[in-house]
């Protein structure tokens, strides 16, 4: 029987600890705002560095001086806006009232079209069925089907397909996922209209020294033991534990045969996880010049920045390369918004003396 002082080990609320179903993370709810805007965005992981910035926490001990963080980067291309997709309520909750595509974008394989569009059309072909442009609405088209729909509609999403074409990993092919517009109802299917076929930058939606939520896959580890697991005691090593250490002393009761409270190995990382609260740093562009944000060679196991990207406090979950999410507070913090002042930032290791030497 384990003592009374001790907690279990692992969590309960993370269960069942299996493989995530897709790679790119799912966003079951999101903050509302009051302004006409994406209440998400999105990039890739790159890696991470430490930066020194000014304490502005009037509550903190060190209030008016430099401390040290560790923050991550993330390379965020713009998204494009390929569709716009409109929801409405039953009975049985949301269901889709209809979905328009952009023609734009869809008709890239004509001539007198540039040869980024062209590739782009390729890419998205290998992600989802293409429909055909002579059958999507035009501009004017959209805005009357709009107000027909106008008074069903509860819900406005864009359909945004990301561009791993302008980011510095070699990939081609997008990923494709819904974003919430945020505001009044009008001022979202004005908005959603109005930037259907267009780019969409990071500094439209978020700005350095708000607090954002993270969504993404953690990297995965396969089959692993109970100790890396659940963190479960190591065992003596000689006495009455013969017949292994990196083991539980015991499985549960007879009855019930199974016990899936107990600690068990199997399936450790690729596990999906939300972080609350991360702090933007800084939103930047690689050709600024007051920060350089790649180090010589290159970031290890990703490469060069080449787009836009955001600078956000701690770590977050995932290796380099994998698809972030980033949408606003759910559990906003008093106050939402922080002045940040970075007096320095290196992506350096920092030399750690030994005591005495």
């Amino acid at each position: 029987m384990g003592k009374g002082h001790r907690p279990r080990r692992g969590s309960m609320g993370v269960y069942p600890r299996k493989r995530a179903r897709s790679i790119v993370a799912r966003v079951r709810h999101w903050a509302r705002i009051d302004e006409a805007k994406l209440l998400g965005f999105a990039g890739y992981k790159v890696g991470m560095l430490h930066v020194v910035r000014m304490e502005t926490n009037p509550n903190s001990p060190f209030y008016g001086q430099e401390v040290m963080k560790a923050a991550t980067v993330i390379e965020t291309p713009p998204l494009r806006v390929i569709g716009i997709r409109f929801y409405t309520d039953t009975p049985y909750g949301a269901k889709t009232l209809t979905e328009i595509w952009d023609k734009e974008t869809f008709s890239a394989s004509k001539e007198g079209k540039d040869d980024y569009a062209k590739k782009y059309l390729n890419d998205l072909g290998k992600v989802l069925t293409l429909p055909d442009p002579e059958k999507i609405p035009d501009k004017s088209e959209i805005e009357k089907k709009v107000e027909e729909i106008k008074n069903e509609i509860r819900e406005v999403r864009l359909i945004v397909a990301t561009q791993p074409r302008k980011a510095g990993i070699h990939k081609k092919k997008p990923e494709i996922f819904e974003i919430p517009v945020g505001g009044k109802l009008e001022e979202a299917i004005k908005y959603a209209v109005e930037k259907l076929g267009e780019e969409i930058s990071i500094e439209e939606v978020f700005k350095a020294g708000q607090y954002i939520d993270v969504i993404s896959i953690t990297k995965g580890k396969g089959l692993q033991g109970v100790v890396k697991r659940f963190n479960v005691k190591i065992l003596p090593r000689w006495h009455k534990h013969r017949k292994g250490h990196r083991r539980i002393g015991s499985v549960g009761p007879t009855k019930p045969a199974i016990m899936f409270t107990t600690p068990r190995a199997g399936q450790t990382g690729f596990h999906q996880r939300t972080e609350y609260n991360k702090l933007i740093l800084k939103i930047g562009k690689v050709t600024d010049g007051d920060f350089k944000v790649n180090p010589p060679g290159g970031w290890p196991h990703y490469g060069l920045i080449r787009s836009e990207y955001v600078l956000v406090e701690g770590s977050i979950p995932g290796p380099p390369k994998r698809l972030v999410k980033m949408r606003f507070p759910i559990r906003p913090k008093t106050p939402e918004e922080v002045k940040v002042n970075i007096v320095y930032a290196s992506t350096q290791p920092i030399e750690v003396r030994k005591h005495g030497v």
